[in-house]
């Protein structure tokens, strides 16, 4: 029985690009291969002459030979034209060569793959550090140093892990790949170096300080500057501060997180303020003048009108926190809390009975209040 034109086998045109071919080639092997077609025993022969085309017509020259000469550039035992030969690729099932090209493409980068050969240079790690400030600062804003550990290239070894900055020698076991391959059943699958552990590259004489790991601990001084206007859970980022990369790699980033300690007279919501200050009876019901704090240390006169009631609040603009990025700042809410006196004497005493039984109509919110509550007990008593 003759065999079938590869490009047949494939289902492209003779004119086929090489995306193509694998793009037909990865369909057919899926569908045909034995694993997921046990009651079809045909398949595993429609999946073998797959792989013998796929395996002639991805390399160039063999597809050429191909092209000019068709099957008989590849028969006869010893050497086909131009040197190609070897029998007849994957008629005895040895397509592990083709296959594993595609396997490769599918799944290399759930593997730890990405491309041939190991991994060498490889970038440091990200830093976090937690900085407390206090409200005042976030206001102001504020050059602070914080003290950081972390790993940085060796000196000894100019971060290379050989002693006296010696370049790594290519693993003999992957030949630099960092990639070891195994067969098994149909499959050829690729497995990290034990030698080299996926580097590509071993050290023969590693550095005495570092043993070789190319970087030490270090505790590093470093000037942050706090930008006016930030709250907690802002994030402020060193670029290349972070822990030093490996066999020549970038460093990470330092970042920075706040996180704005509570005030003890201040509240804040966003870019607003919020000031709760006690009055006295008198203030409350006559009117008068108080003294607020601001978060710049400064003083504002605040009237306080007549007949004033617990949780009045009046605004201070522009006494607030600055935004993060310009555009202003907000407000600051002054609270009035209605503070009862305590410790009376008995002259004061006297005189708020004596002002109580002079009062009416002094006391419209209460008032109010208990003309509902009468109504309620009335109806619940219908």
């Amino acid at each position: 029985m003759s065999k079938r034109d590869f490009y047949e086998v494939l289902g492209v045109s003779k004119g086929a690009s090489e995306a193509e071919l694998k793009k037909a080639y990865r369909k057919k092997a899926m569908d045909l291969h034995p694993d997921r077609n046990k009651d079809k025993p045909e398949a595993e022969t429609q999946f073998k002459e797959v792989n013998e085309a796929y395996d002639i017509l991805k390399d160039a020259e063999k597809k050429a030979a191909y092209d000019r000469f068709g099957h008989a550039a590849f028969e006869g035992g010893g050497g086909g034209p131009q040197g190609f030969g070897g029998g007849r690729p994957g008629a005895n099932g040895d397509f592990s060569s083709a296959f594993s090209d595609v396997f490769e493409d599918l799944f290399g980068d759930f593997m730890g793959g990405g491309g041939r050969g190991g991994q060498r240079a490889t970038r440091g790690s990200d830093l976090r550090y937690n900085l407390r400030i206090s409200l005042e600062e976030a206001f102001s804003g504020k050059q602070k140093t914080v003290s950081v550990q972390s790993s940085v290239a060796c000196e000894s070894c100019s971060g290379t892990g050989a002693e006296g900055g010696a370049e790594p020698s290519n693993c003999p076991t992957c030949s630099g790949m960092g990639k070891v391959r195994a067969q098994q059943g149909f499959f050829t699958v690729e497995r990290t170096c034990p030698t080299c552990s996926g580097r590509g590259q071993i050290i023969n004489n590693p550095c005495r300080t570092c043993a070789g790991s190319g970087r030490q601990q270090k505790e590093r001084s470093l000037s942050v500057n706090i930008p006016a206007g930030v709250e907690t859970g802002t994030r402020i980022r060193l670029s290349g501060e972070g822990e030093a990369g490996l066999r020549g790699g970038p460093s990470g980033d330092l970042y920075i997180f706040i996180e704005v300690r509570n005030h003890a007279i201040f509240e804040r919501e966003a870019q607003n303020l919020f000031c709760r200050i006690p009055i006295s009876f008198s203030t409350a019901a006559l009117g008068g003048e108080i003294e607020a704090p601001t978060i710049d240390g400064g003083r504002s006169r605040v009237k306080i009108p007549a007949g004033s009631q617990t949780g009045k609040q009046m605004r201070l603009r522009g006494k607030g926190m600055p935004a993060l990025r310009g555009g202003g700042a907000g407000d600051l809410y002054i609270e009035l809390a209605i503070e009862t006196p305590v410790n009376l004497t008995s002259k004061q005493k006297e005189l708020l009975r004596e002002f109580d039984g002079l009062g009416k109509n002094n006391n419209p919110e209460s008032s109010n209040f208990f003309s509902k509550v009468k109504t309620f007990w009335d109806g619940m008593k219908g």
